[in-house]
């Protein structure tokens, strides 16, 4: 497991030099990968306003990710296949994700950096609001097609009062004429005996010998009687008695059942396409919002930090989890002069997401691995 670090840094000559020397140090020691990450100067405003988009930011952000997430689950859910095949389908703008964060170019055309940073703010969270909205809609209209679906499977598939006899009943096996009428029994297995020897006298118009087991599974097995059409509820009344269940049947309601089954999984095959190339489009769409967040968050708490005129730079670390500790200590002693009071703790991996967990002396965010490295 790798953690990925968002670190921002004022340059100044000092911290120039750490920076300098914090590369040297990951190359030689192979203590992380370090990428400059691109970040476009942006509207700063009023600084008064900073804290309020500040904290609207952090709120988006914990918003965007758990779209992304459900997102994510809903594609692995729906491709129903290996991590690798999804890993090969939740990419953003064409490319996975990780070249995507560590090649990061701002989109001026969809993110123009003329606008305020509130008005960023406020298109990423309608951009994220739009998808969250249409994903619970979608995702509850195909659930409802695939329950359905389910339902009549499983009907049809079910025990022998409500399976499907296609393909085992034949129309020879049914007598049907002016006056006589083939009736379907379901028999448990333990009743064999007691059905053959009584079924005749249920009634005085079945016709002798008329039964035969057409279909048996572990429960019981269906049978065959013909009878005068007269005498049928007669004989249901008298075969409920003696615990024998007569079911309803016709060619004619077995087709339809069918033909409704038929179109309800074609509706599914359709609506599982379109389904997952809005979840891989919006989950592209998603994600690059996110990241485009990330940079302004960045942004943001680095004029708030290091103040103005804007000048910082922000790079982004891959690290093993296990150097992770040993990487922490060696930012906080490359800039500490930035603030000697700063904590040195290690923030918890643990939690997801881009967030500041603890204060540094330099500004740091977290990458949710989950994100980058999706399984």
């Amino acid at each position: 497991m790798t953690d990925f670090w968002l670190i921002s840094v004022p340059l100044d000559k000092t911290s120039l030099t750490s920076v300098e020397k914090l590369k040297r140090t990951i190359t030689k020691t192979h203590l992380a990968s370090c990428w400059k990450f691109s970040i476009p100067d942006l509207k700063v405003g009023v600084l008064d306003s900073l804290l309020s988009v500040s904290e609207d930011l952090s709120k988006l952000d914990t918003l965007t990710e758990s779209v992304i997430k459900t997102t994510c689950q809903c594609l692995k859910e729906m491709m129903e296949t290996s991590s690798d095949k999804l890993v090969e389908n939740a990419l953003a703008n064409g490319v996975d994700l990780m070249s995507y964060v560590t090649k990061f170019q701002w989109d001026k055309a969809k993110y123009p950096t003329a606008l305020p940073l509130s008005s960023l703010a406020d298109i990423i969270n309608k951009e994220v609001s739009q998808v969250e909205t249409e994903l619970k809609s979608r995702t509850a209209a195909f659930n409802s097609v695939k329950a359905n679906l389910q339902n009549l499977e499983h009907k049809l598939e079910g025990n022998l009062q409500t399976r499907s006899l296609s393909g085992i009943i034949r129309k020879e096996d049914l007598v049907v004429s002016e006056y006589l009428t083939t009736l379907l029994v379901v028999v448990s297995r333990r009743s064999y005996l007691q059905w053959e020897r009584s079924y005749e006298s249920l009634s005085e118009f079945v016709v002798p010998r008329s039964s035969r087991k057409l279909f048996e599974d572990g429960d019981g097995g269906v049978f065959t009687v013909t009878l005068f059409k007269r005498a049928v509820c007669e004989f249901k009344a008298k075969a409920q008695e003696s615990k024998f269940i007569v079911r309803e049947y016709s060619f004619d309601l077995e087709e339809k059942k069918h033909q409704e089954i038929t179109q309800l999984s074609n509706h599914k095959k359709e609506q599982y396409g379109i389904f997952v190339r809005w979840l891989k489009v919006n989950f592209s769409q998603v994600f690059i919002a996110w990241i485009h967040l990330k940079a302004l968050r960045v942004f943001v708490e680095s004029v708030l930090r290091y103040g103005l005129p804007v000048n910082y730079q922000a790079l982004l670390l891959q690290t093993d989890r296990k150097c992770s500790k040993k990487l922490r200590e060696e930012l906080s002693s490359l800039f500490v002069h930035l603030d000697p009071t700063a904590s040195m703790t290690d923030v918890s991996s643990e939690i997801p997401g881009l967030s500041q967990q603890e204060y540094y002396s330099y500004i740091c965010f977290h990458i949710s691995t989950n994100m980058l490295e999706i399984s």
